[in-house]
């Protein structure tokens, strides 16, 4: 036991030692290794599934919507629903979206991750379930209104949540992972929705009915298993050791948030406010907000707009999520290794605007060649998300601060881009390939791409200057990259 206790104290030094001048990243040990390969083997595969079902919840209204559509079994033409009142739909779960984001994170930190997201989990579960037995505008309206409230504390509430256990450099990975299941779920619920639609008036139910009760009913019953089994802090980790718990809390002291810390202060809430890069990041979040946003709702509007049926279009959603999922990973890893997460994100966001611009340039029956420029948007427009929030959470420095920022950004820049993105991609233009939606979504990537570079060459500066004014000696804290 001794030289166990021994062993630690000289990792704890070692560790401390490497960040003593300057702050510059020490490779990380074998202990810490084992640590973080344990911490990935509990936290990951869950994070990935909760946000798995919640992104097929959310999004399956856009699969809903052209489902059997050809018979006049879709969920347009039995809740008479038209285009338009369809488009404030998805708005009106956005606006909630926006306005709860930062008021979930402060009572993540407050109930505690795993009591909080089941509470959330079972809530939009029992409410997508609920979707299925919609009859009219006014009732999905509502409906999706407080499906909103419910989806907004996750994916914030999720990038907040691995602040508490991994340092800077390691999130963006992380982060992709979590938000990569995203993808994966896009190509699954084109999938799902092709095979629920061959259950058409199974039960005296329309397809479309099945697809949201079947895709809820996961949701409502893993809540359970979450409640239980999501790890909260390191600090009370008892699946760890204690040599375990201890060298996870050491790792973090610099540059992760605290589970013991006191809630937000008046202060710090100000400070956050008025910090005004973070209003950079959210300009840039606010571009790459409406290609997510337009992509997860309208791809099956836009496969069906290249020529396939509605039960075919679903199925043709699958491959630019499929490549999107491994683009995006392979992003990820890179911009972490090589601590760049600014030029990544840049470079794909160029790569999704090229990818628009292709689909907006041929002619509307070029359908092969645009479908091509889907793939290519598609895998731009996801790829940079995860290095923009890893590189956010890395460059704010206390535990209440980083919830808040990760809130504002997904709500004031997200939510609003979000909203965009229902309104770009127009019925009346599918016969033209969705012109407007293409164009708006490549020149707000290039947008991002220029706002990256910026950011970049802003830390860049910034960081010349701290070490120009470090004392001899003294630690400091390093922005990312």
């Amino acid at each position: 036991m001794s030289d166990d206790k021994h062993l630690e104290k000289k990792e704890l030094e070692g560790l401390e030692e490497n960040v003593s001048i300057g702050h510059v990243d020490a490779p990380a040990t074998e202990a810490e290794r084992a640590l973080k390969w344990k911490q990935d083997k509990r936290i990951i595969p869950l994070s990935a599934g909760i946000y798995f079902l919640c992104y097929l919840d959310r999004s399956n209204i856009g699969n809903a919507k052209i489902l059997n559509a050809a018979t006049g079994d879709d969920l347009m033409t039995e809740a008479n629903i038209t285009n338009s009142q369809f488009s404030i739909a998805l708005f009106i779960f956005l606006v909630a979206y926006g306005l709860f984001e930062v008021p979930s994170n402060i009572l993540l930190k407050k109930f505690r991750p795993s009591r909080w997201i089941a509470f959330l989990m079972f809530s939009w579960g029992a409410l997508t379930v609920g979707l299925g037995g919609i009859h009219n505008y006014a009732t999905l309206t509502v409906v999706r209104f407080l499906l909103g409230v419910f989806e907004a504390g996750l994916f914030p509430g999720l990038v907040y949540y691995l602040t508490f256990w991994y340092k800077s450099d390691e999130r963006s990975i992380r982060v992709a992972l979590i938000l990569a299941s995203a993808t994966l779920a896009g190509a699954f619920g084109g999938a799902i929705a092709y095979g629920i639609g061959h259950m058409n008036k199974a039960g005296g139910l329309s397809a479309w009915r099945w697809l949201f009760i079947i895709e809820g009913i996961p949701s409502l019953l893993s809540a359970f298993f979450v409640w239980f089994f999501l790890p909260d802090f390191p600090e009370d980790a008892k699946w760890l050791t204690v040599q375990e718990r201890d060298l996870a809390v050491h790792r973090l002291r610099l540059e992760g948030s605290k589970g013991m810390n006191e809630s937000m202060t008046w202060t710090e809430a100000k400070e956050t406010l008025t910090d005004w890069r973070l209003w950079g990041h959210y300009v840039v979040y606010f571009g790459i907000s409406v290609p997510f946003s337009s992509l997860s709702l309208f791809t099956p509007s836009i496969t069906a707009g290249l020529g396939y049926d509605s039960l075919r279009a679903q199925l043709m959603t699958v491959p630019p999520y499929a490549v999107a999922y491994v683009v995006q990973i392979l992003t990820s890893w890179s911009a972490d290794h090589f601590n760049e997460r600014g030029l990544h994100s840049a470079a794909m966001a160029l790569i999704g605007a090229i990818g628009f611009l292709i689909s907006a340039v041929l002619p509307a029956d070029a359908y092969l060649s645009r479908y091509g420029g889907l793939i290519i948007a598609a895998s731009g427009a996801f790829a940079c998300i995860p290095p923009l929030l890893g590189w956010l959470s890395s460059n704010i420095f206390s535990t209440a601060s980083v919830g808040m920022a990760i809130a504002l950004n997904i709500g004031l820049g997200g939510a609003p881009g979000q909203i965009v993105g229902v309104f770009i991609y127009k019925a009346d233009e599918a016969v033209r390939g969705y012109p407007t939606g293409h164009w708006t979504n490549a020149a707000l990537l290039f947008m991002v791409a220029v706002g990256g570079v910026l950011l970049r060459f802003y830390y860049a500066w910034r960081n010349k200057k701290i070490l120009r004014e470090r004392l001899d000696g003294q630690e400091v804290r390093l922005f990312k990259y």
